[in-house]
């Protein structure tokens, strides 16, 4: 992660403290740790951990040994109030390995974190190197092929991200990488993954989802309506952020994983 998006995320998390004064939860946080099914992980690491959102409830609600890396010195402070172990070390440097042995870990998580970096090719072999064999990579980016990305940009004319408005100003400046659900398959796969599962989080209690409900219960409800059947009866690829388990494996065996709607 970049000095400027380190510079930009303490300047957006300035005035909290911890994360009951978060106020940016979304849905891909929500279905963790249940994306985990009956995996049985011992060992996992949050590779990108932030405030901890999902560090908290797999802390909480599933029994593995968890460890949370960041290197933003409040997102730091806020794992440790929630007495998560942790770890720094800068996932963009070339210069060593990461710094856990080969085989360590049962899966590793990595949200809204790719899309940050500049040697995207090390921090994916690095995260093969530190899985076990069979072990779970659970990898979500924004998907720029999802509707709601898509429709606003072909209706204004605009970048996906402005760079002047101060509730999109941070991902312009901070995103380095515009992945599409397939694009972020077909990447990951050549490092030797194979993409078992996607799960597509339907709105439910999101920031967006409950500030809308909070304006207008009528288009709270049309828009979740709307969504819950979109992504029953579509692919993920219209989905905003679905998180992608990749196995690693030394034989992809397909691309089109099993889609859980949670």
């Amino acid at each position: 992660m970049g000095k400027v998006s380190v510079t930009l995320e303490e300047k957006r998390l300035e005035n909290i403290h911890d994360i009951s004064e978060y106020n940016m939860f979304h849905e891909r946080h929500r279905i963790f740790p249940a994306v985990f099914e009956h995996r049985n992980h011992k060992r996992i690491l949050d590779i990108a951990a932030g405030m901890g959102i999902v560090g908290d409830r797999i802390k909480k609600d599933y029994d593995a040994d968890l460890i949370c890396n960041d290197i933003s010195p409040r997102c730091l402070q806020s794992l440790q109030k929630l007495g998560i172990t942790t770890s720094s070390f800068d996932l963009d440097s070339t210069e060593m390995p990461f710094p856990f042995p080969e085989k360590e870990f049962d899966a590793v998580v990595a949200l809204a974190i790719i899309e940050h970096l500049i040697n995207i090719d090390n921090f994916i072999k690095e995260i093969r190197r530190m899985l076990k064999d069979d072990g779970c990579l659970y990898l979500s980016a924004p998907n720029y092929s999802g509707l709601t990305y898509l429709i606003p940009m072909l209706a204004s004319g605009k970048t996906f991200h402005d760079p002047i408005a101060k509730e999109s100003r941070y991902e312009f400046y901070a995103h380095l990488r515009y992945f599409t659900y397939r694009t972020l398959l077909e990447y990951v796969s050549s490092f030797g993954f194979t993409p078992i599962a996607v799960y597509v989080g339907a709105p439910k209690s999101g920031t967006r989802y409950v500030e809308m409900k909070s304006r207008s219960k009528m288009k709270a409800f049309a828009f979740k309506s709307t969504m819950n059947v979109l992504y029953r009866l579509s692919s993920p690829r219209w989905a905003a952020e679905p998180v992608i388990c990749f196995q690693k494996s030394d034989k992809l065996l397909k691309l089109h994983p099993r889609k859980v709607i949670l």
